[in-house]
């Protein structure tokens, strides 16, 4: 935890922290940062993929799903439920997300 601790704090800008789903990922993060090194680089700045995707979708909450996002969204990462490759996947996603909201591809 700590090196994690020290690449993020190496990383320029105030950190947010970006997941799907947040409110799970964000409060195991912070805990372990916390409970390891005393502290957590985030604050309490979290941002929740299915949320930014009902903004962009102007869609419920409930009929935000990955299946119902457009796929211009995904890039060609296997999905293998290994927390590297999940996470790969997942910054994938929010990058692509991020474009589109910006008036970008995709």
């Amino acid at each position: 935890m700590r090196r994690y601790l020290d690449w993020l704090k190496s990383l320029p800008g105030r950190l947010v922290f970006v997941a799907y789903p947040a409110g799970f990922d964000f409060t195991f993060v912070y805990w372990y940062l916390i409970r390891f090194t005393g502290e957590s680089p985030f604050s309490f700045s979290a941002l929740d993929m299915k949320s930014f995707a009902m903004a962009l979708l102007k869609k419920p909450y409930r009929l935000t799903t990955k299946r119902r996002m457009p796929r211009a969204w995904f890039d060609p990462h296997p999905h293998t439920h290994r927390a590297l490759d999940d996470a790969i996947e997942q910054g994938a996603l929010f990058c692509n997300m991020l474009a589109h909201s910006l008036g970008g591809d995709p």
